[in-house]
């Protein structure tokens, strides 16, 4: 049987797939960004700092719910490649329920220890009590956005790209009209102050799931929300178990990542609150830069997957090759542009002349090592298509374990703040080298199977 990988050229492939993922990481990216600009230059640096310190927390519950997303999707792929309809509501009802209950586990212990997570990241004591305020609404809210973003993810396992973008949209754009609204108490609203982003994301993501569900019940979509959906919202261990082993290295390769931010955050922390504020415009920057590079890797890794199931193992380097070839057009060209215009963009969040030219010079030390991250994720993301995901995984963890947190430890008494910022292009050369070594002396000479 064809697949797409053989019928069309590979860059018109890979463009295919990436074009929504980008698409809607944009979207996602941009909804913090607003808020943050919001909160920038209406409420000012010192609420931009207290909310700065979520990043990382959010960031990681949202990357083990894409691993599920990802574990999920293959799986949805498969039964809706065979036309067993029940099997992909079974698949989506019982990853969407683990969803359920990770973002509740999360939201009662956030709550409860919010403060002492904070004080443990170092948070400034000048921001502190707003940060804790600011972090038990997020946690609360936690749920509805953990399965927000997993369901968006699970109806592209039946090819549906349209849906998650749309309701990206209408999440994106309730968001944008009502902070500012919640902030200024406009139309007869609360004020809020700086929980109207959290109050306002809530109002976003409940008014996209509930267009979703009228979309999907409208055009009987296979993942509609009708009777035998909410029959399959059960936790099946046979169907679990197989979306964790496929879907759990991308889940752990983000959440390494997130560990990384906090290893930096709670060193920026100790210089204060106007370099808390910097590092949390700086990383709305970064996001757009590095989503796209880890979209790029998903790729490679989901048609490699295709090529070893075809039994076509020759394009695995052709597929390798193109990966690394769009990462150079797209990431480096984002991040040619991140330089350009970076004094404008900083701008957006920053109104201290002081804390924008701070948080310039310390996006410059990094941007362009993102062009390096995803040169690695893509090599890894072609030896995951095979089942090879323990090395690349454990690449990651002691690149960050054991490359970036001394280096940013060690280079901080070196240099100061900036020291911190070059602890990630370290780190993100050490995956590079210890991958590509892998990748040409263990696993090019490895014999390749199809797993399935």
């Amino acid at each position: 049987m064809q697949t797409p990988s053989t019928i069309k050229p590979l860059w018109q492939t890979y463009l295919l797939f990436l074009a929504p993922m980008v698409l809607s990481n944009f979207l996602q990216s941009m909804s913090g960004t607003i808020n943050s600009i919001y909160i920038g230059q209406m409420l000012g640096t010192q609420a931009l700092a207290a909310v700065s310190g979520m990043f990382p927390v959010i960031f990681f519950f949202i990357a083990l719910v894409i691993g599920l997303g990802a574990g999920a999707g293959v799986l949805i792929g498969q039964a809706w490649g065979a036309r067993e309809a029940h099997m992909v509501k079974a698949i989506a009802g019982a990853t969407l329920l683990l969803g359920v209950l990770i973002g509740l586990l999360a939201a009662v212990l956030g709550s409860v220890f919010a403060r002492q997570a904070l004080q443990g990241l170092g948070t400034p004591a000048d921001v502190l009590d707003d940060a804790v305020a600011y972090a038990h609404v997020m946690m609360w809210i936690l749920p509805s956005m953990l399965v927000f973003v997993l369901f968006t993810q699970l109806l592209r396992g039946v090819s549906d790209t349209v849906s998650p973008l749309l309701a990206l949209i209408v999440s994106t754009s309730v968001g944008l009209a009502l902070t500012p609204a919640l902030i200024r108490g406009w139309f007869g609203l609360p004020q809020l102050g700086i929980q109207s982003a959290a109050f306002a994301g809530l109002a976003g993501n409940l008014s996209a799931m509930t267009w979703l569900a009228w979309r999907l019940i409208r055009k009987d979509h296979p993942l509609a929300p009708d009777r035998e959906f909410f029959a399959a919202l059960r936790l099946d261990a046979a169907i679990l178990g197989k979306v964790l082993r496929i879907g759990l290295p991308t889940g752990v390769q983000m959440i390494v990542l997130s560990l990384s931010e906090l290893v930096i955050l709670a060193l920026v922390n100790q210089h204060g609150s106007q370099a808390t504020a910097a590092y949390g415009a700086v990383t709305q920057i970064v996001n757009y830069v590095q989503f796209p590079a880890l979209s790029i890797a998903i790729t490679a890794s989901i048609l490699g997957a295709q090529a070893i199931g075809a039994g076509q193992l020759q394009r695995l380097a052709a597929i390798l090759r193109t990966g690394l070839l769009i990462n150079v057009c797209l990431t480096g060209g984002l991040i040619v542009l991140g330089y350009l215009l970076s004094h404008w963009l900083l701008g957006l969040f920053l109104t201290e002349d002081s804390t924008r030219a701070m948080a310039e010079h310390l996006l410059h030390i990094m941007l362009w090592s993102l062009l390096v991250f995803g040169f690695q994720a893509i090599i890894g993301g072609i030896m995951r298509a095979s089942g090879t995901v323990l090395v690349p995984v454990i690449i990651a963890i002691v690149c960050v374990v054991g490359v970036q947190l001394p280096a940013a430890y060690w280079l901080d008494g070196q240099y100061g703040l900036q020291g911190v910022w070059m602890a990630f292009p370290v780190a993100y050369l050490g995956m590079l080298v210890l991958q590509t070594l892998y990748y040409k002396l263990v696993w090019q000479h490895q014999k390749i199977e199809r797993l399935v």
